[in-house]
């Protein structure tokens, strides 16, 4: 339980207690977050779910989408933010990396972030209670999965927090996370998983090359943005199949 404990405290903002950082909390939390992931998605599935009761579907998806926001602290919406103003603006691979860091939003990184919170409201406006207690934490918990296969699959940029969770993460360790998303997915939408699945794939591949392309390697920017990115694409996914 340390590692779930040391995954809830670095992804989220609930104080269970200080994060250490070192080599042993960051093995022990990342094949937990898939698991995290799922809280996040139960809980902002729960919110939606109850705030139909009293308001529009809009309206409860904006509030839930919120509350998930309060939680996590924006964690993985400012990674998505600097990666597109990086990618977006950045001349050459050390002014990308400048860009990166500096904790600023530019145009690009707004309008990535508003448009995924506008695809992320309105897919979840769909959905009936039922639905969101299905679909939500599934596709967080994939997003999740996919920033783990990400660690394992391209090697880190910096010397940042996301480059210490690349390197602490042993293949052992990466299978276990990524088991885990796909058994938490796999469990809640049974063969309706497997789009989402493709879309997390699909987001990985290619936002991992076009980041070894850009910088040279991922960092932990990427991967919020391959969270949010696989996080919405599983969404629409799942509105797409409800429709047809």
């Amino acid at each position: 339980m340390s590692g779930l404990i040391d995954a809830v405290t670095f992804l989220t903002r609930v104080p269970l207690r200080h994060h250490a950082g070192d080599d042993a909390s960051i093995a022990r939390a990342v094949p937990w977050f898939p698991v995290v992931g799922a809280l996040v998605g139960l809980l902002v599935a729960g919110v939606y779910a109850g705030a139909l009761f009293v308001l529009p579907g809009f309206l409860a998806a904006t509030l839930a989408i919120a509350c998930g926001l309060v939680v996590t602290g924006a964690f993985h919406e400012d990674g998505l933010g600097d990666v597109a103003d990086a990618f977006g603006g950045g001349r050459d691979r050390e002014d990308r990396l400048r860009i990166l860091k500096d904790p600023r939003l530019g145009t690009f990184g707004t309008l990535a972030v508003v448009v995924a919170l506008l695809l992320r409201i309105g897919a979840v406006a769909t959905f009936t209670r039922t639905d969101a207690l299905l679909v939500i934490p599934a596709a967080h918990a994939l997003s999740r999965a996919a920033s783990i296969a990400a660690m394992q699959l391209f090697r880190p940029v910096d010397e940042g927090l996301g480059a210490s969770y690349t390197r602490a993460l042993t293949p052992a360790r990466a299978l276990v996370g990524v088991g885990l998303g796909l058994a938490i997915a796999f469990a809640l939408l049974r063969v309706w998983a497997l789009p989402g699945v493709g879309v997390g794939l699909v987001v990985v591949v290619v936002l991992g090359r076009l980041a070894a392309g850009k910088i040279g390697g991922i960092n932990g920017d990427v991967l919020g943005a391959i969270q949010q990115l696989t996080e919405v694409g599983a969404l629409l996914v799942a509105v797409a199949a409800r429709l047809h």
